[in-house]
């Protein structure tokens, strides 16, 4: 009896220990199972002005690790438009970070007038702050003008905040917009003292490690290097010859030619950096030290290292997107490209993080190099709001009836109409009429009226998608293709037109699948809604995009 009961307490007690381990290798399994898997950082790159072309357009030049790597290792969606009507930084910043468009995010431009405040609104303006580490002359800044929340936000929210997110510009905007409103920073680039600055909005005082990078003055030792073509200058065939008379020019130099000079600039000009390659290199620079000081990817909670580069931008406008300076600009970048991706790989991990390009607009080519090649276009509007202004106060007798334009809408003096006793839908089809006899106006239309304009469904939709009713004007002008205002030099962009609109957009690295892509329509509304999808969060409150689901599937 006593060995039956020794036996069966061994039984059970081998019993139990089995029941234990079968139980501690399903918790296990299930916690295993259950484990969110995430990049340990996501790398968003905004290249300002760059259009979808010049993922090809130098292609031949490129080296094997930088623009190639991205198309070799990732996932590119050839077709990428953006989807609302006004192509400029502010709204297509707010557009990849939000999913959303002006009509919903509340940034319908770089600027547009408040009718409350009777005075016009730069989108990252911000009184209720101030200037952390520079001069107050660079103007107080914030994200308190965006309405919606951004991927970068929704995933703070997700990780309760322990995600760290960061955003680095030369320009506010740029920094200011992708960051969101929970970002651990928002760091940008002062042209009046040559230092990274941030506002209030983020923090006191500037860390450490930004003092001691604004103190090494990076923009003098570049500046002595001058800036000379990357290879020899009669091998640039994508390019305009150099001098072109539709090219502008730094405002030191004689000429728009190479070398350009720069070493007169040291000490004193903290500006002219922005339009050349170097301020490529300088914005990833700072990113490179972000990234170390702050340990961004450094442990299991994703991080977001939110960078534009805005020199493309900046030197666009001046010289055109046809000019060697550009090309050149794009050759340099793509070292940057390559070596920035060696950095990646050897702090974060290869494969352990997920980056994406694209940009905030593309670009015109400029009227001049057209209408030299015998193809349409022009750089006069066709009307002056002051001319348009006169004719107004002849008809109805109101002076200044054009408060304002911008974001090629015209804002009219509502009050005034009011007081007199002028119906305003008369004052806005007499002034479209006016609008219409300009040569290069393709169509004006009532703004509260869009759905009435005489255009095809698809241009309708994105001028439906880019007003917004507490911001926008009361008349819409649509300029012809290739039409803008402006001088015989450089270029800019701004309308729907494919230029503007067809942008880039690369993925690569993590869970990316290599090597392929789409040509199927996709949009700068798809990208925040893709980057959720990725990592499991919530999409932006105001997202209207969808999944780009063969990115990773």
């Amino acid at each position: 009896m006593i060995m039956i009961k020794k036996s069966l307490s061994i039984f059970l007690a081998l019993s139990a220990l089995q029941l234990s381990a079968h139980a501690q290798k399903a918790n296990s399994s299930a916690s295993t199972s259950t484990s969110l898997d995430r990049p340990k950082l996501v790398v968003g790159m905004v290249v300002d002005q760059m259009r979808w072309d010049f993922l090809y357009r130098y292609y031949d030049r490129y080296s094997e690790g930088g623009f190639k790597r991205m198309l070799r290792e990732g996932f590119t969606a050839e077709n990428t438009h953006i989807p609302y009507a006004q192509t400029v930084t502010a709204a297509g910043h707010a557009c990849v970070y939000t999913g959303s468009v002006p009509a919903l995010n509340g940034i319908m431009g770089n600027e547009w007038y408040d009718r409350k405040k009777k005075k016009e609104v730069y989108c990252v303006e911000d009184p209720t702050v101030e200037i952390v580490g520079g001069s107050p002359k660079s103007g107080p800044m914030s994200p308190r003008n965006l309405w919606a929340t951004t991927i970068t936000d929704e995933l703070r929210v997700a990780t309760n905040f322990r995600s760290k997110v960061i955003g680095i510009a030369l320009k506010d905007r740029g920094s200011i917009l992708p960051a969101g409103h929970a970002a651990n920073a928002a760091y940008w680039y002062s042209s009046v003292d040559g230092n990274w600055i941030t506002s209030t909005y983020y923090m006191k005082e500037l860390p450490e490690w930004v003092k001691r990078f604004n103190n090494r003055k990076i923009q003098d030792s570049l500046y002595a290097l001058g800036w000379n073509t990357l290879r020899p200058i009669d091998t640039y065939k994508q390019s305009d010859p150099d001098n072109s008379v539709y090219e502008g020019k730094f405002g030191h130099e004689a000429a728009p030619v190479f070398p350009h000079e720069l070493s007169s600039r040291i000490g004193k000009d903290y500006s002219t950096i922005s339009s050349t390659p170097y301020g490529n290199t300088m914005t990833l620079e700072m990113a490179k030290t972000a990234l170390i000081h702050e340990e961004l990817g450094k442990d299991a909670i994703t991080d977001f290292l939110a960078v534009s580069l805005s020199s493309p931008d900046y030197l666009g406008h001046l010289m055109g997107p046809n000019s060697i300076e550009i090309e050149d600009m794009y050759l340099r970048l793509d070292k940057e490209f390559e070596a920035f991706f060696n950095f990646l790989d050897k702090h974060v991990g290869k494969g352990q993080y997920l980056f994406f390009l694209t940009a905030d607009h593309g670009v015109a080519h400029v009227p001049g190099f057209m209408q030299a090649n015998k193809l349409p276009a022009g750089t006069q509007t066709g009307y002056n709001v002051n001319d348009l202004n006169k004719t107004l106060e002849q008809k109805f007798g109101i002076a200044r009836g054009i408060v304002r334009s911008a974001n090629y809408q015209m804002y009219l003096n509502r009050e005034a109409y009011d007081s007199a006793g002028i119906d305003l839908q008369q004052v806005k089809s007499f002034l479209i009429q006016q609008l219409l006899k300009a040569d290069a106006v393709a169509y004006a239309f009532d703004c509260a009226q869009i759905a009435h304009a005489n255009l095809p469904t698809e241009v309708k939709e994105m001028y439906y998608k880019g007003y917004n009713t507490h911001l926008g004007g009361d008349v819409q002008v649509m300029l012809k293709p290739g039409y803008f205002g402006g001088g015989k030099t450089g270029t800019t962009h701004g309308n729907w037109h494919p230029y503007d609109s067809h942008i880039p957009l690369v993925f690569m690295g993590w869970k990316v699948k290599a090597g392929k892509s789409t040509n199927r329509n996709t949009y700068m509304t798809d990208i925040a809604p893709t980057i959720a999808a990725m990592l499991r969060v919530q999409m932006p409150n105001a997202a209207i995009g969808h999944v780009i689901e063969e990115v990773f599937k």
